[in-house]
This record gives structure tokens, C-alpha cells and sequence, in this order.
């Protein structure tokens, strides 16, 4: 545990320097040392109750030694290593490297696929369980584009997901979502099975990706749905085609022509990061399973069943039933265990 006495003290020192008049004068210096003392917060929690289980092991291997409490040491001996494995275990997930992609924005597009407007619906129930989820953990949902059905579903939605850490909690939901349902729209009470497809992609910084002015066309046209007179009479939105890949990036959301540009530019920047990453594990990667949590959009990788009340992911072998918290945002037992799964793959050295 020693490795961990640095962490202690760092965290100490921070705590001291908020206290002090000259840094709380210094706003920007506030804010990095309120970020850091967050971070190192959980971590010296976690060292402290390895101490303190440590310290219930010591007293209870001398109580071995007492006949008369043998018993009750043995008890207590089992208690306290359950709590010390615990602890140690929550400070090794913390003390994990955290990935860069955690500090940017996250991009998530849903598409209708098979299953003609029950298939949109599908996608407008997805959307919502992504925006609960997000609020779930602190994160904000920031519209960009979305092409409504007249029941009420989505041809098409993308939004940004704001907030530290939603990169790792939305990362391995790309892929095709399949539902199997019946459909408001079947008279016959006969279960429909429709798709959509979901896309997750980190916002690239503009360095990553270079994007010359005279590879783009640029259009603009009016806005569609909600949103009065002011829709009808401005072409505020716009639309982005990448020559060079035939990329095409729309949106809509803002009243603003140049917010609208600004937001369909981070989309296209990110969904040509990912084009480019794409091609580089294509080359790489020999093993089919390296692709298990990648990402790759053609797989199903999960399945509704409302009939049954259940959700089976299909890259770990999980089936919860559980269908309509996970529906209202409850997304946690599956999104854990797919971390749990990734790392055991990074252990073994597999390519996720």
C-alpha cells in the first residue's frame, strides 16, 4: 500500500490550497484543483478502507490464538478480508489509466432500419432510454438533427452527449438494436421483429482530422418540424457533403445558420476520425472476436424482447430480464458488464 501514500498526500495538499485566499482569487486555478480533488476523492476513500480492513485482519489473527474467541476471530477474519478484497478491488478499477476520450463529447446517431415505422418508433424508445440514462449520470443531451415520423418515431436522431465520462458509458452501444414487439400499427396482435441501428462516435478535435474548405459542399435549406413560423420562413439548416468520401452531415436544431454549420462540421470531423480509425483496425485486426466490443455497426449486438420481458445482449451471452427499467434509462447492469467484459479481454490481450 505504500504506492498509494503519495495519493493521500497530494490529495491533502489540494484540500489545503482550496483553503487559501490567493488561489480561491484565482478561478481557473480553482477549477483545476476542484477537478483534481474529485478525482482523488473515491481513490483515497478506497485506500482508506483497505487501511482500515487491513487493521480488522491484524486484530483478528490475534484472537486466533484465544480459544475462546477463535470462533468469533474466524468470523470476523472472513468479514474483514471480504471488505479488504472489495476495497482493493474498487482502487484498482480507479487507479486505472483514464481514457482521453472521456473528456470529449460524445456523438450518437440512431437510425430506423428494417422494420418499416416500427422500426422508427423503435428508435424514437432508444433515444429516450439514452436521454434517461444520461441524466441519470449527470450527462446533457444536446439535439443536432432528427427526421420525425407522423407517429411520433424517428427516421433518423443524432445528439451530442455532454459530460465527463460518457464516452465510456455509451462506447459499446454501436451496433444494431433489434426489437421484437408487437407493433401499434398490427391489427393482428402478430410480434413484428424491427432494428435500428445505433452509431457512438468520441468528437474528434479539429487537429485529428484535416478537412480542406474546397472538399466540402455546403447547403442550405428550411427546417422541418416542430418550431412555429420561424421554421417555415428561414433556411437555417444545413447540410454538408464531404466530397472526397461522400460523407453527408445535417443540421437542423439551432435557429443560427453558422451554429448549425458549426455543429454539422463537429459531426462530420468525428465520423471521419472513425472512417479513418476503422480502416486502421481493419489492417490490423485477423481475429473476428477483436471486433466483439468495437463498435462495428453491422452486427446485432442486442435484442428487446417485449413478449418475454427481456434484453439479451449478444456479444457477452447476457439476457436480463429486466425490459422496462432498461427502457427508462436503466442501463447500468448491462453497460458493467460489458466493462467487466472488455478488461478481462485487454488481460488477455485481445484487441476490443
Amino acid at each position: 500500500m505504500e504506492q498509494f501514500n503519495g495519493i493521500i498526500k497530494r490529495y491533502r495538499e489540494v484540500i489545503a490550497l482550496l483553503c487559501e485566499p490567493s488561489v480561491l482569487a484565482d478561478p481557473e486555478r480553482t477549477l483545476k484543483l476542484t477537478k483534481e480533488s474529485k478525482t482523488l476523492e473515491p481513490m483515497v476513500t478506497a485506500i482508506e478502507a483497505v487501511n482500515a480492513a487491513d487493521e480488522r485482519i491484524r486484530q483478528a489473527k490475534e484472537l486466533l490464538a484465544d480459544a475462546d474467541m477463535r470462533e468469533l476471530a474466524h468470523a470476523e477474519l472472513a468479514e474483514a478480508q471480504q471488505e479488504r478484497d472489495a476495497a482493493w478491488n474498487t482502487l484498482q478499477e480507479l487507479s486505472r489509466p483514464k481514457d482521453p476520450r472521456d473528456e470529449r463529447a460524445v456523438i450518437v446517431e440512431i437510425r430506423a432500419g428494417t422494420g418499416g415505422e416500427e422500426s422508427a418508433l423503435f428508435a424514437a424508445d432508444l433515444y429516450r432510454m439514452y436521454a434517461m440514462f444520461a441524466e441519470n449520470h449527470g450527462l446533457t443531451i444536446e439535439p443536432l438533427f432528427e427526421n420525425e415520423t407522423e407517429l411520433g418515431g424517428f427516421k433518423e436522431i443524432s445528439f451530442l452527449v455532454n459530460g465527463d465520462g460518457a464516452w465510456s458509458r455509451f462506447r459499446f452501444e454501436s451496433g444494431v438494436h433489434r426489437v421484437q414487439r408487437v407493433p401499434e400499427t398490427e391489427s393482428g396482435g402478430r410480434i413484428h421483429t424491427s432494428a435500428a441501428t445505433v452509431a457512438v462516435l468520441p468528437e474528434a478535435d479539429p487537429v485529428e482530422v484535416d478537412i480542406r474548405p474546397e472538399d466540402l459542399k455546403i447547403d442550405t435549406y428550411r427546417s422541418s418540424g416542430a418550431g412555429g413560423q420561424h421554421i417555415n420562413k428561414t433556411e437555417s439548416a444545413i447540410r454538408i457533403t464531404h466530397l472526397p468520401t461522400g460523407l453527408v452531415v445535417e443540421c437542423q436544431d439551432e435557429r443560427s445558420q453558422y451554429k448549425n454549420k458549426d455543429k454539422a462540421m463537429r459531426v462530420l470531423r468525428s465520423r471521419l476520425l472513425e472512417q479513418k480509425q476503422a480502416e486502421q483496425q481493419t489492417a490490423i485486426a485477423s481475429d473476428r472476436q477483436a471486433q466483439v466490443g468495437s463498435g462495428d455497426r453491422s452486427e446485432r449486438i442486442r435484442t428487446y424482447n417485449f413478449p418475454q420481458g427481456r434484453v439479451t445482449d449478444h456479444r457477452i451471452g447476457l439476457t436480463l430480464y429486466q425490459l422496462p427499467a432498461i427502457l427508462n434509462g436503466g442501463l447500468e447492469p448491462l453497460v458493467d458488464a460489458l466493462l467487466t467484459a472488455d478488461r478481462t479481454d485487454q488481460l488477455k490481450g485481445k484487441q476490443i
